[in-house]
């Protein structure tokens, strides 16, 4: 297939209803690799991991909290201000308007992130997660293996941000085989306009390859960041056993 740049050639994708949730994003930057993209094994993060893996536990069990996910970094490029967390937590809470009360909880006090962003999804296609309201258990079990990109954005306008993001959608699911994209909009306090939170269909160099070597990336896709004054900070995540 002709790799075709025009911004004609990709029509936005179909949305799906946004999630209900709201979500904090707890960061951790506990053992991050200094120049290599790719994130060893450190045994320092290992014992954070084990740490939060039980706290996600409990924040499992408050009546606001649908699920808490602790996520490891398996690969991190090197690129200028992107966050070094190479450990995320990320709750998702029955709704945005009861973060504050997960904020006041136990398991919050003693989570000691060196990030905390608060934020709902205001944009998705289709799902991103396996508790998603459109999810079926059949479908779930594929969702346990896979990689994970939050893809932080910075830009000067949140609002356009989010519609520059929209005329990117087409490309991407024509382009990379990405089927799902949940939209998070974090508060103003946040130094990023939106974090997109995907599941990939592929390993991250992989993934990141489908996109550098096809023209239209440059042409298409930097040229729309570029017009937008927004800049792509990606790391690569892989959601922990609960057994950890």
């Amino acid at each position: 297939m002709p790799d075709a740049g025009a911004p004609h050639a990709y029509p936005h994708a179909t949305f799906t209803d946004p999630t209900p949730y709201g979500y904090v994003h707890a960061g951790f930057t506990v053992d991050p690799p200094r120049r290599a993209p790719v994130v060893r094994r450190s045994k320092a993060r290992d014992n954070t991991m084990a740490r939060l893996a039980a706290l996600a536990r409990r924040f499992d069990d408050l009546p606001q909290v649908v699920k808490a996910t602790v996520f490891r970094a398996i690969f991190m490029p090197p690129i200028k201000g992107a966050p070094r967390f190479d450990v995320v937590l990320l709750v998702r809470t029955t709704s945005p308007e009861v973060i504050s009360d997960v904020q006041a909880s136990e398991p919050y006090a003693e989570l000691g992130a060196d990030s905390v962003i608060t934020a709902y999804n205001s944009r998705r296609i289709g799902a991103t997660e396996p508790f998603a309201p459109d999810v079926t258990d059949a479908g779930a079990d594929a969702f346990t293996s896979a990689s994970y990109l939050f893809n932080h954005f910075t830009a000067p306008d949140p609002d356009q941000a989010v519609t520059a993001w929209e005329s990117l959608t087409g490309w991407y699911l024509a382009k990379t085989g990405v089927d799902n994209s949940t939209l998070l909009r974090p508060d103003d306090s946040a130094p990023y306009a939106v974090i997109n939170y995907v599941r990939l269909p592929d390993n991250p160099p992989r993934f990141l390859l489908n996109q550098l070597l096809r023209p239209s990336f440059i042409t298409f896709v930097r040229a729309t960041l570029r017009e937008n004054g927004m800049a792509a900070l990606p790391v690569f995540f892989k959601p922990i056993s609960e057994a950890v």
